[in-house]
């Protein structure tokens, strides 16, 4: 596991975490449309790529950004540990007051991140980009509807939520803080005690091909998720105490 950094009063505005695996295709669009949004608002950023030890070209793409753009940093993982698992990598490594977590496939719009801040504060903790739209094939909504309804009934998370999601501080030590045995980001927050909320936000289809979650992956990850949320019910999964002042 990589070591958490420790924050100094340097500390960025805003560290935006993306998983990587096969995005090769649209990593150097989804920088310039992230850089586009931050830049212009003063915004000091980071931008953290998660290479969740890709097979295809993501890998020299990403070491061609990094010498690049200095906001850019890019963590490599040794071996393929699946999405949840590159998010918290990220997590760990992020040096923002802030952390917005998306996908590196175009679907989540940067352009939604300050709709996003400024739905943060008075008590919010961490604002979810609801999605919306049909964005994928009828079967996979309808299947996708499901799981997030048996979500939001075990822990509260919103029916809409997904992996592009605005925390602050306080949420993401929180989320540091917990089991991370079989991670799910979205039942993660809901299951932190701190307040959320989701608003409505587009999400793109896929540009460049199938999703890398098919078929039985996707009914893995469901699985493990609901399994998650019903160990954290009866007490098996455990918040280190120390991370939650």
């Amino acid at each position: 596991m990589e070591p958490i950094l420790e924050r100094s009063d340097t500390a960025l505005d805003l560290s935006v975490i993306l998983p990587v695996y096969r995005n090769a295709f649209t990593l150097r669009e989804i920088h310039e449309r992230i850089a586009g949004v931050c830049l212009p608002k003063g915004v000091r950023y980071e931008i953290l790529y998660v290479n969740d030890a890709c097979p295809e070209g993501s890998g020299s793409v990403l070491s061609e950004l990094e010498r690049g753009y200095p906001e850019i940093r890019v963590v490599s993982l040794a071996q393929n540990g699946g999405q949840q698992r590159a998010i918290l990598a990220g997590l760990k490594q992020c040096r923002g007051n802030r952390a917005v977590v998306m996908d590196a496939d175009l679907q989540d719009p940067p352009e939604a991140i300050p709709a996003l801040l400024n739905h943060l504060g008075d008590g919010v903790s961490a604002v979810f980009a609801g999605r919306q739209g049909r964005y994928e094939s009828p079967a996979r909504l309808m299947t996708s509807r499901v799981f997030k309804t048996l979500l939001h009934l075990l822990c509260g998370a919103p029916k809409d939520a997904g992996a592009f999601v605005l925390m602050d501080r306080r949420m993401i030590d929180r989320v540091l803080a917990m089991d991370a045995s079989s991670p799910f980001l979205v039942a993660m927050i809901a299951c932190s005690g701190l307040p959320v909320r989701s608003i409505p936000v587009e999400r793109a289809e896929r540009p460049d091909g199938q999703s890398a979650y098919v078929g039985g992956m996707r009914l893995q990850v469901a699985l493990s998720a609901l399994w998650w949320v019903l160990r954290w019910r009866t007490g098996f999964v455990r918040t280190e105490p120390d991370h939650l002042s």
